[in-house]
């Protein structure tokens, strides 16, 4: 009997939170600004008609309005609508410290964008690592936005988990570890010293939370837009289920040897905190531990590492790699990204037209001069092979393509220092190579999915 009347409770209790309705609070009263503060800039913050507007004003960095109260896990929603040429956004779980850039807000952005890019609802990390999750991971979205029109959001943060919707449509699926609280904080961008945007406006209502139940009333996992997985050294789930393995698992050299050993190095390379580092040298290629190269070989593939470089730092991840080629001194023989101190290395001015600068397709293609490159930070490199064709991309933005085992491929490769090393970049399979070029640069994430 006591069975029987405990299973009845514990039902009812499971049918009372299943039929509990969602708990919302107002961030905003529709009446002041009571709850928020603002930060940074000069900006100018209105209320109208139940409407938070911010306008624009030329002389003044990012200004943003900020709650007066943290929030870790969340589900954030609101309407917005934005002038024509004006770039703005919502931050989340940010921060204003006076021991980082002397209280510059940085954090999380849900990006509103009327610009020709589309990219309302990417995921950009403010004042400090940039884009994490920009629309070319996820160019259908780009439609979701409606120009001069109100349109409506949706962010859930929770645990490591950060979705973002537009107008019902999903946008963004991103895991990253970096902060867990913060603010959330309305944005009005610098337009520098532009007159012609002077007083232009972006607005916000209807802004609401929900911090409790979020299991319950979360949405649904939608496998159908790519995930970007920014936590070191891991494979999510639905990594894992997409083909994805960790090339280097963080923490020992296994699956790696030198290009000209049997084994790993002995000097010159370190494994510290999660990071695999190159060490300083006397910046001779291959001259101090040498380069490390996988222990197996690989054919068609998308390649992702992430990289961080020292100051003057020359390094570069290649592929199609034959570590027999070159017995002698200098760096194994392969198709190489390449990765450089764009403004203090020497190299930088050195090839035609810029090919051997951060990204390009080192002495072969150059890469763009406004690639994404964010200095002091990891950047995420992702080389794409599919038979005969190539992608470089830069922290989710392609910067170079090429097509290789033709005619035009042997003739650009006839005219590089590469003209004298056999079928140069036209084998079937390869291994995938780490450089060692006498400076320090530091290696994370690195992972590979074969095709």
């Amino acid at each position: 009997m006591k069975k029987s009347i405990l299973f009845v409770l514990a039902m009812v209790a499971v049918f009372s939170l299943s039929a509990q309705e969602a708990k919302w609070q107002d961030l905003f009263n529709g009446k002041n600004l009571k709850g928020w503060t603002k930060l940074n800039g000069t900006a100018e913050y209105q209320v109208k008609d139940k409407t938070i507007v911010g306008i624009s004003k030329p002389g003044t960095p990012n200004t943003f309005l900020a709650t007066n109260k943290m929030y870790d896990n969340f589900i954030l929603e609101f309407d917005f609508k934005v002038d024509d040429g004006l770039n703005s956004g919502v931050q989340f779980r940010s921060n204003s410290l006076k021991e980082y850039n002397n209280g510059r807000v940085h954090g999380y952005q849900f990006e509103i964008d009327p610009s020709e890019r589309a990219w309302t609802g990417g995921v950009y990390d403010e004042a400090r690592r940039g884009w994490l999750y920009p629309l070319t991971y996820n160019p259908d979205a780009k439609k979701a936005f409606k120009s001069n029109e109100w349109n409506s959001a949706r962010i859930e943060a929770i645990g490591n988990s950060i979705r973002t919707w537009v107008n019902g449509i999903a946008c963004a699926d991103l895991l990253d570890d970096m902060t867990k609280s913060g603010f959330i904080a309305l944005q009005v961008h610098s337009i520098g010293n532009n007159q012609s945007l002077a007083g232009k406006t972006v607005s916000w209502r209807n802004i609401r939370i929900m911090t409790e139940n979020l299991d319950q009333f979360k949405t649904p996992e939608n496998n159908s837009i790519q995930q970007i997985n920014r936590i070191a050294n891991t494979i999510s789930e639905r990594e894992k289920q997409d083909g994805w393995r960790l090339l280097w698992d963080g923490k020992t050299t296994e699956g790696w040897r030198g290009a000209k050993l049997d084994g790993f190095p002995q000097k010159g390379w370190v494994i510290e905190n999660g990071i695999l580092k190159v060490l300083k040298g006397n910046g001779g290629e291959s001259a101090n531990g040498g380069d490390i190269i996988t222990t197996r070989l690989y054919k068609n593939f998308i390649l992702k590492v992430d990289f961080k470089i020292t100051e003057g730092a020359n390094s570069g991840i290649k592929y199609f790699v034959d570590p027999t080629l070159n017995k002698g001194t200098g760096s194994a023989i392969g198709c190489e990204y390449q990765i450089l101190d764009d403004l203090r290395h020497p190299d930088a001015k050195l090839g035609v037209n810029g090919n051997r600068t951060l990204g390009s397709l080192y002495d072969l293609i150059p890469a763009p001069k406004d690639k994404p490159f964010l200095p002091g930070f990891f950047n995420t490199a992702m080389i794409v092979v599919k038979g005969n064709h190539v992608e470089h991309w830069l922290n989710g933005v392609k910067i170079i393509e090429y097509e290789r085992n033709n005619q035009m491929w042997n003739a650009l490769v006839a005219y590089s220092k590469y003209k004298d090393w056999p079928n140069f970049g036209n084998y079937e399979q390869g291994y995938i190579l780490l450089q060692d070029h006498g400076d320090e640069v530091w290696f994370q994430n690195i992972k590979i999915k074969e095709l």
